[in-house]
């Protein structure tokens, strides 16, 4: 148990953010470790506001005394002309998503890459990096690029339904890291790609409650592949559940949601939280939402 007496005061800021699972998420390890916790989510359409609210929003929560505050869609980018200091990670992905409030400074990190990381390490230990394909190339897929080259990835097959926007992200990316091979690619390739990969990432909406099915042929599938999803409402994707029932090595959307939310409390506090024991609140607290469902 922590003796620390302070309080933690964090919000969360973005479109549509009252379901996140964050906030509770966040609450749970404080209490675990004995902090005085509280995580509100501040949902801009709730009040009316727009991205461009994000500055303003951010010097209310310095002056009503919070420690600091995750930023979502559609503010990750826009947070960036309102910071005093930016991590260099985050500073290279054009993406923040954890600000702490610091002696009344301003200083964003990107745990979304980290989270991913760490999933990536922990779920998949010993997972072949050499050439992997990644499906969606969005906000999201940004950071968890940039994790796969971090982790050593040699080859990053990119593909989007954007063309424009895969290419400008596979050669941004290849500037950051010249040691490894990226290449923007279509969904029409697939076929082609896959047998020289080792692993599949998914960054797209599909599989998603609201966007059922899968984002590519399973057939394309093998035993040897590693799959990893970054959706997790629900936990068990198609792609998830189809990969498995090929015996593929699988990695489910909770374990980036757990990894960036236990990156974001140390930041925010200072002290490590528990990401296994995170994680299986995690799935508590999804599986009473398919319940509810």
């Amino acid at each position: 148990m922590s003796n620390r007496t302070e309080s933690y005061l964090v919000g969360l800021v973005g479109d549509g953010v009252m379901p996140s699972l964050t906030p509770p998420m966040h609450e749970r390890e404080g209490d675990v470790l004995g902090l005085r916790y509280l995580y509100r989510p501040i949902d801009l359409l709730e009040l009316g506001l727009s991205g461009d609210a994000v500055g303003d929003l951010l010097k209310s929560a310095r002056s009503l005394g919070f420690n600091g505050l995750n930023i979502t869609h559609p503010c990750k980018q826009l947070v960036l002309a309102h910071l005093d200091e930016v991590s260099p990670d985050a500073l290279r992905l054009g993406a923040v998503n954890t600000v702490v409030i610091e002696d009344g400074r301003f200083i964003g990190h990107n745990t979304d890459f980290s989270g991913f990381a760490a999933a990536l390490a922990t779920g998949l230990p010993g997972a072949r990096l050499d050439r992997v394909v990644q499906l969606g190339a969005g906000g999201a897929g940004s950071a968890v690029a940039y994790a796969l080259l971090t982790a050593g990835v040699q080859a990053l097959d990119l593909v989007d339904v954007d063309p424009a926007r895969c290419a400008a992200r596979a050669a941004e990316l290849a500037g950051l890291f010249p040691g490894s091979t990226v290449t923007a690619r279509t969904t029409a390739e697939l076929p082609q790609l896959m047998p020289m990969a080792g692993g599949l990432v998914h960054c797209t909406p599909v599989g998603m409650a609201a966007h059922p099915g899968v984002p590519l042929d399973l057939d394309l599938l093998e035993t040897r592949h590693w799959v990893a999803d970054i959706v997790y409402r629900p936990i068990d994707t198609e792609l998830v559940r189809g990969a498995r029932a090929k015996g593929c090595e699988v990695l489910d959307g909770g374990r980036m949601a757990v990894g960036q939310a236990a990156d974001s409390f140390r930041i925010f506090t200072g002290l490590d939280a528990d990401a296994e024991r995170m994680r299986s609140h995690f799935l508590e607290l999804v599986a009473k939402e398919e319940v509810a469902a």
